[in-house]
């Protein structure tokens, strides 16, 4: 029988309030260079700052380390005003230089431009005529100029890094930064601490410290927080129907379930190559038909994944961008949409050349029956009970289905070496990054290298496509071609996102008092595009006689005192292969 909740203990022995945050994923950075994961990026929005926020009420661009920023009249050059309030953690003051340095740096090292070199791809030149003043030449127009999410650096500190594609900035502390929080330690697959930054230029946040402690069993993380041992979790990345039924109505437990910012996909292998036109991995030979790919997305019945999987926590899938984000969201006309008809994918299957023998099972050009590897996460409950769905849907196909959990689906992915795989990103409220990665431009230099691609996907139209999406600032023109875009992937069939996840996550209102949404109304908590959850959160009162009227209000938006500042331009985490895991 478990003992009665206990309050969550939001002070250290020192006094101190610390906020302790659950979080599923472990960190594979935190060179900013180089993270990929969603709880690495969201680190790093708390340590740098970016030129560009995002408003926590609508996604707008609003102001960052810039306060405002102006193009040309043909818009190839782009003047940026930095604030001279913003001091790094070490006491120095943050200017433009370092932004040019950040930029140049990703520009003319590959290493630097693991993670974020899409950003810069399309930069002629980026100077610092004075410590307030940035300015980007561009080689072409660019759309994406108010949404460049790259964490901006210390110049001082990091120009004495000699390998970046090695270099994981995890031997000092305190890192320093000029975001809300400062990274004080930190113990691989174990927890990250930071420490408020009572100089940030908004604000100090109001808990003193900041813990993310790694749980690998989410429902150990689910009963740490009802012993009151973490305030928050987030879940895998969210949490399971069954997780968040238990804790609904538990005393001083808060479960938040708001629309998603993430996808779930499958994705196929469609032959791994790289730039340079080697090829290798040993994906199936059968995927690489397009036929195949449809027949087997028409053999996925959406609904009942919802319905029994998600357990109604999630929206049926269609198109790449999820619906929160309404101007870019597409969804495939009627006789264009692949709906569940399996006698039709049979079909597709026969005339594609893969027949069933004797025994009913389709076999291959090699004359071997058909059986798909399928790269699942270990730690995601969802994607073991969609994968046994799988393995009955296309059984009756004839194609066989063996899942591939494991605790780290980084390497077999970077290798080629899987049939098909489990795919989630966090799109941000401007789409440029999720669809770059699908560019032939972020596949592999070679096949030692890693590039910025999600899936080996490289097609000419879809190129094209981005191209031109990328360079309109019409708002309207551009949202039509990024629909574009969607509908090419989808009629490719490298992508089969199967349900948009809500974003489940649960609290103890006897810690945290109030935390900011994103956005404002039915938003998310932990993984925003921004700052605006653990900067805003407010400890709970210690008082103990208050404790349980204090719990029942619960209040949820952005403190008071925030001025959030306007700016020009358009909107946008998620990150690489980690947001497979969440990949953002």
């Amino acid at each position: 029988m478990n003992p009665a909740p206990q309050r969550a203990q939001a002070a250290a022995d020192d006094g101190k309030d610390v906020l302790t945050v659950a979080v599923a994923q472990s960190v594979d950075s935190l060179s900013p260079f180089l993270a990929t994961r969603l709880v690495s990026t969201s680190i790093h929005r708390l340590m740098y700052e970016y030129l560009t926020n995002y408003d926590p009420k609508d996604n707008r661009a609003i102001p960052g380390l810039a306060t405002k920023w102006e193009p040309s009249a043909d818009k190839l050059t782009w003047t940026y005003t930095i604030r001279d309030n913003s001091k790094w953690s070490d006491g120095k003051q943050a200017t433009a230089e370092d932004a040019a340095w950040t930029f140049n740096k990703m520009m003319t090292d590959d290493g630097a431009a693991t993670a974020n070199g899409s950003f810069v791809a399309n930069f002629r030149e980026v100077t610092a005529p004075s410590p307030t003043k940035l300015v980007i030449e561009l080689k072409k127009p660019q759309a994406t100029m108010a949404a460049l999410d790259v964490p901006i650096v210390p110049k001082h500190v990091w120009e004495h890094v000699g390998d970046f594609s090695k270099f994981n900035n995890d031997k000092t502390y305190p890192i320093v930064g000029n975001g809300p929080f400062v990274v004080t330690d930190y113990a691989p697959d174990s927890f990250v601490r930071l420490k408020a930054n009572t100089s940030f230029w908004r604000g100090a946040p109001k808990f003193d410290e900041l813990v993310l402690r790694y749980y690998k069993d989410q429902d150990a993380a689910v009963a740490a927080l009802r012993k009151g041992e973490v305030s928050f979790v987030a879940g895998a990345p969210a949490l399971t129907p069954a997780q968040a039924a238990s804790l609904e109505g538990e005393e001083n437990i808060k479960v938040n379930d708001a629309p998603g910012r993430r996808f779930y996909a499958l994705a196929t292998n469609p032959g791994a190559r790289a730039k340079n036109g080697e090829k290798f991995g040993d994906g199936h030979e059968s995927l690489l038909d397009q036929q195949v790919r449809q027949a087997l997305f028409m053999a996925v019945d959406r609904k009942t994944i919802i319905d029994k999987v998600f357990q109604g926590y999630a929206v049926e899938g269609e198109g790449y961008i999820p619906p929160r984000f309404s101007t870019y969201h597409w969804e495939p006309a009627d006789g264009q949409k692949l709906s569940y008809a399996p006698d039709k994918a049979n079909q597709l299957l026969d005339e594609a050349g893969y027949k069933k023998n004797a025994d009913g099972k389709r076999v291959g050009k090699d004359g071997k029956p058909i059986n798909y590897r399928i790269l699942c996460h270990a730690t995601d409950p969802q994607d073991k009970a969609v994968g046994k769905y799988l393995q009955e849907w296309w059984g009756e196909l004839g194609i066989g289905v063996t899942l591939n959990c494991l605790d780290n689906v980084t390497d077999p992915w970077l290798a080629g070496e899987y049939d098909l795989a489990f795919d989630g990103w966090s799109v941000n409220p401007d789409p440029d990054f999720v669809l770059s990665i699908h560019t032939c431009a972020a596949l592999p230099a070679t096949p030692k290298d890693t590039g910025a691609t999600d899936n080996f996907i490289c097609d000419k139209r879809y190129d094209e496509l981005y191209g031109k999406q990328l360079a309109e600032y019409d708002a309207a023109k551009r949202a039509d071609l990024v629909k574009q875009l969607q509908s090419r992937l989808y009629d490719t069939g490298y992508m089969n996102v199967m349900a948009y996840p809500n974003a489940v996550e649960a609290y103890r209102t006897d810690q945290i008092e109030s935390i900011t949404t994103m956005p404002r109304q039915a938003g998310n908590i932990y993984g925003q595009d921004g700052y605006w959850s653990w900067w805003s959160a407010t400890p709970a009162a210690v008082d103990e006689a208050s404790e349980e009227s204090s719990s029942a209000g619960v209040i949820i938006g952005i403190v008071a005192g925030v001025v959030v500042l306007a700016g020009v331009g358009s909107f946008f985490g998620m990150r690489r292969r980690a947001s497979a895991e969440d990949r953002e």
